[in-house]
C-alpha cells in the first residue's frame, strides 16, 4: 500500500549482510540496465519490509567504477522500494570528523567521468532536479539512529565524488578541502543522481575510514588500514539499521520526491522512442502509464 514502508538499504564496503531480518530470502531480480550488484536480501523487521543489496556484491568483487548504480537503484524499484537509505565508507577531508564518525551527507560534488548517469536519453529526455540531493525526512531519521546505535555523528557534509579506484594524491585531497568539499568517497555518485530519477527520497550515511591524504604528517591511506576500520564501523552500522527502522513513523506519508518527473520530462508523448520506454516500466512507469 502507499502509506507503508518498504525500505531499500545499500550497503557498501564492510556491509555484506544483515542478519537480523524475519522472513529473510535473497532473490534475483532482472533490470534492462544489466545486472545488479548481487541478488536482493528480502525481509522484514516487524512490520517494515527491507530490501538490501550490497553494493560491491557479497565478497566485494566490483570496484567502483563498474557498480552499476542503474541496473541496482532500477533493481531496488523493481523489488517495491518507497525509500532508500545507503551507507558508504568514506575519507575525511576535516579534522573533526576522525575515522569511527558517521556522517549524514546532505550535498554532493560530482567527480566521475566513466559512469552512466541518466536512466534518460535520446528519445525520452527529463532534467531532475538535484539542487536538494538527500531526502531529509530521511537523513534526520538516520541521525537519531546512529545516536541510538551508540555511533558518534555528524549532520550536514559536502560529499566529494570521485572516479577511483586510486586514492587521491595529496595534492588533490588538498584541492578538495578549498572546494568545500568535507568527506571523499567513490560511489555515492551517480547513485544519487539515478534515485532521484527512478522517484525514491533518498539519504546517505557516511561512515568515515581514514583522513584522506590532506594531512602531511601522517602516512598515506592504505587498504589494509581502511579495511580495519570498516569492520568496527559494521557493529554500529547494523545496529543504525535496526533502530532506523523502529524510528520510522506507522505510517509513511508522502514526499515531494514520490511525484519530481510530474515536472522533469520535457520530451512529447509522440515523439518519444518505445525501446526506452519500455526499459523505463519501473522507474517513471507511474508517468509513463498516464
Amino acid at each position: 500500500m502507499a502509506d507503508e514502508w518498504t525500505l531499500g538499504i545499500i550497503g557498501g564496503s564492510g556491509l555484506y549482510a544483515i542478519d537480523a531480518l524475519a522472513d529473510a530470502r535473497w532473490e534475483t531480480v532482472a533490470t534492462p540496465w544489466g545486472s545488479p550488484s548481487d541478488d536482493i536480501l528480502f525481509g522484514r523487521i516487524g512490520d517494515v519490509q527491507l530490501r538490501f543489496l550490497p553494493r560491491h556484491g557479497r565478497e566485494h568483487r566490483i570496484p567502483p567504477g563498474e557498480v552499476d548504480a542503474r541496473a541496482n537503484i532500477d533493481a531496488l524499484k523493481r523489488a517495491g522500494c518507497t525509500d532508500v537509505i545507503a551507507l558508504s565508507s568514506i575519507g575525511s577531508l576535516r579534522e573533526e570528523l576522525e575515522p569511527g564518525k558517521f556522517v549524514i551527507v546532505d550535498q554532493f560534488i560530482d567527480r566521475t567521468v566513466a559512469r552512466a548517469s541518466s536512466f534518460f536519453g535520446t528519445g525520452m529526455v527529463a532534467h531532475v532536479s538535484m539542487a536538494d540531493p538527500v531526502c531529509a525526512r530521511l537523513s534526520a531519521i538516520a541521525a537519531h539512529a546512529i545516536k541510538m546505535a551508540g555511533g558518534a555523528s555528524a549532520m550536514g557534509a559536502t560529499y566529494l565524488a570521485m572516479e577511483g579506484p586510486q586514492f587521491s594524491t595529496r595534492a588533490e585531497s588538498h584541492l578538495y578541502r578549498q572546494w568545500g568539499a568535507d568527506v571523499i568517497g567513490m560511489t555515492a555518485m551517480p547513485e544519487a543522481k539515478l534515485a532521484r530519477e527512478a522517484e525514491l527520497p533518498y539519504a546517505l550515511i557516511g561512515m568515515v575510514t581514514d583522513y584522506d591524504g590532506w594531512r602531511e604528517e601522517e602516512a598515506a591511506v592504505e587498504v589494509s588500514d581502511v579495511i580495519a576500520q570498516m569492520t568496527a564501523n559494521g557493529a554500529v552500522a547494523r545496529a543504525t539499521i535496526a533502530a532506523f527502522v523502529a524510528a520510522l513513523p506507522a505510517t509513511r506519508s508522502p514526499s515531494p520526491i514520490d511525484t519530481v518527473l510530474d515536472h522533469a520530462i520535457i520530451t512529447p508523448a509522440a515523439a518519444r522512442a518505445p525501446a526506452l520506454l519500455a526499459k523505463l516500466d519501473a522507474v517513471a512507469g507511474r508517468v509513463l502509464a498516464r
